[in-house]
């Protein structure tokens, strides 16, 4: 078996970790301030949050890149619509509202996290051939 665990790198460990809960309703399964993984209500991992510049990994030196270059966070979830109402009540700013997206012909919304990391969040679909 084989798994990515996507590990991006944020200002505040701490804080961007809240951001992810309040939005996806996901928990904590490591914590700190350096290091956190986010997991879903199944234990499937999410995202990892890494601190910049802790532990010497090449690609997370620089905090002063832009980050996501070249980069979408892709959410499937049966849950998009409460996603969306955590977003709107809690006033986070949306880059594109929920509209049919004609390639996958799913409903789709987008917005930024707190670092400028590029979140497209989705109705669950399984990719067809």
């Amino acid at each position: 078996m084989t798994r990515l665990d996507p590990i991006i790198a944020v200002k505040d460990v701490e804080a961007s970790s809240q951001w992810y809960k309040s939005v996806f309703g996901c928990r904590s399964m490591h914590g700190g301030k350096e290091f956190d993984i986010l997991v879903s209500e199944d234990n499937e991992i999410l995202l990892c949050l890494h601190r910049w510049a802790a532990h010497g990994h090449p690609t997370m030196m620089n905090p002063d890149i832009t980050p996501g270059n070249g980069l979408i966070l892709y959410f499937r979830t049966e849950n998009m619509d409460m996603m969306r109402q955590n977003i709107m009540r809690l006033g986070y700013a949306v880059e594109e509202d929920i509209h049919l997206n004609t390639n996958s012909t799913k409903k789709e919304f987008s917005l930024r996290d707190p670092d400028g990391y590029y979140l497209t969040i989705t109705e669950f679909h399984k990719y067809e051939g």
